[in-house]
């Protein structure tokens, strides 16, 4: 045989198995429980007052995050050196001004009712009180130009969802709402059931805060018709069809919200050029209603858990750095509607088109030791083949969870995929899967705390995480995005 060839052959081969298998294993054991809980007990703490976006409190916590970035081993990665991009997040409230009349009746603001989306008004007309009169009957009332008042129904709405009762009345807003606006009418009032009467005391308090916004999303005012809502004890306000005089006054004022970025540098010449972002939320509730005795929403699970997974992971990088970087961004606002996520991935602090893949976090410190899920890891979800195949991979190596893909279905009534910060980066286009134990009886509670945190979960979904990103660090090839992508809402 020739020389040359069997000399080129046997190059191609050990080429092959180089680019296979050229590269350390990853160095899960310098992820430590104690290190998770420790973090734990300090970021979900009550000194944190819950974390909320926009508040000195948000911006309190992201000072501690940033020095445990540096002291992971990070540097900074956000605006002029920092660890810190600022951005604007717009608030909209309804003001005490607002108010309301029917009848001879003078209705009090947040006591008497309750305005579901703060909205400028004018309107001076007659109420048409339907009763329990369903959407697809609309058309036989004469509401055109008129407010529509209805009692509250859960007649087709699907009662299956996580916090059903606190967001019961968004789903009664949106029962009957399109087909109000699609009959003319000015307004809606809804009346409260059951049901909702329990919510009263829940929706009370993001209803007065308002909604929230950052440039390109919710940044002004929307130009819908409001929505009102009364107890059923006062149903005889509206019963008569008597005239109605509703004023809103709406006022928007920024805040600022702040991302936490740092970065680990990879050792390959070309590959460093290129990032993993690993991704998680800062904020969480803050100060509600109180539940079993305690206002605090400390947020231990959501998404203090991601937070600390991420700190532990860039401890692994420093001592043993992959060949290519690792983005570490803590996102804020995530709460307020993904706001964090959103404004990174429209302004990257690394070109776009560097961001190889983006492994999101969020809750995955509870429920059972061996389930966990992988959002994004099945179709209509899935954006690529080969980050996905990594994460199982990563999976059947050590941690061998078993897979809750129920979860990851477009049919399920959570809609999960959709509420975390891999989406914003999905939906431009880079490969992003998104780890979580999923939800529990104390989400959004003051009961999500640090005690009750499954360490042992949370310690095996930290070293999926950092498996699946070492595999992203390191492969020659970078994953790859699934052509004509598309989500289903």
């Amino acid at each position: 045989m020739n020389k040359s060839y069997v000399f080129s052959l046997l190059s191609i081969l050990l080429f092959s198995f180089g680019n296979a298998q050229n590269y350390k294993k990853p160095l899960v054991s310098a992820i430590k429980e104690a290190d998770l809980r420790k973090d734990m007990y300090e970021l979900a703490a009550d000194q944190f007052w819950g974390r909320e976006a926009g508040t000195l409190d948000e911006l309190k916590v992201s000072m501690w995050l940033a020095d445990k970035a540096k002291e992971a081993g990070m540097k900074p990665a956000g605006d002029n050196g920092t660890f810190f991009q600022f951005f604007d997040m717009y608030r909209h409230q309804v003001t005490s001004q607002s108010s309301l009349k029917i009848g001879n009746s003078s209705l009090k603001l947040w006591k008497d009712f309750l305005v579901a989306e703060p909205v400028n008004a004018a309107i001076e007309t007659e109420i048409v009180y339907a009763g329990n009169t369903e959407p697809e009957e609309l058309s036989k009332l004469n509401i055109k130009g008129k407010v529509l008042a209805v009692n509250a129904s859960d007649k087709n709405i699907n009662k299956e969802m996580t916090l059903f009762v606190r967001r019961y009345p968004g789903f009664v807003r949106t029962k009957y709402y399109n087909k109000a606006l699609e009959q003319g009418a000015k307004a809606v009032i809804f009346i409260t059931d059951h049901i909702s009467e329990k919510s009263w005391v829940e929706v009370l308090p993001q209803m007065t805060r308002g909604t929230y916004g950052v440039e390109g999303l919710r940044e002004k005012i929307t130009d819908n018709i409001p929505v009102v809502w009364i107890k059923k004890e006062n149903a005889d306000w509206v019963k008569n069809n008597p005239k109605i005089a509703l004023n809103l006054i709406t006022e928007t004022y920024k805040y600022p919200s702040v991302n936490i970025i740092g970065k680990i540098e990879g050792t390959d010449p070309a590959l460093k050029e290129e990032y993993v972002l690993l991704s998680g939320h800062q904020d969480h509730d803050g100060i509600r209603h109180p539940v079993k005795n305690d206002t605090i929403y400390n947020g231990a699970d959501d998404n203090a858990s991601t937070c600390v997974a991420m700190l532990a992971m860039a401890r692994a990088y420093k001592k043993q750095p992959g060949k290519r970087s690792i983005l570490f961004v803590f996102h804020g606002a995530e709460e307020r509607g993904l706001l964090g996520s959103r404004w990174h991935a429209a302004h990257p602090v690394v070109p776009k088109e560097k961001i190889v893949a983006v492994l999101n976090g969020d809750m995955i410190g509870r429920n059972d030791n061996n389930e966990a899920a992988l959002l994004g890891g099945n179709s209509p979800h899935k954006n690529s083949e080969e980050l996905v195949k990594m994460a199982e991979d990563a999976n059947n190596e050590s941690t061998k969870f078993k897979y809750l893909k129920d979860w990851d279905s477009p049919n399920h009534a959570e809609y999960f995929y959709f509420r975390s910060d891999h989406l914003p980066y999905a939906k431009i286009g880079i490969p992003a899967v998104f780890f979580t134990s999923v939800l529990h009886d104390q989400y959004h509670t003051p009961q999500d705390e640090s005690e009750n945190i499954n360490y042992k979960k949370l310690y095996k979904m930290t070293e999926w995480m950092y498996r699946t990103s070492w595999k992203v660090a390191n492969e020659a090839e970078r994953p790859k995005v699934i052509s004509n992508f598309t989500l289903e809402r």
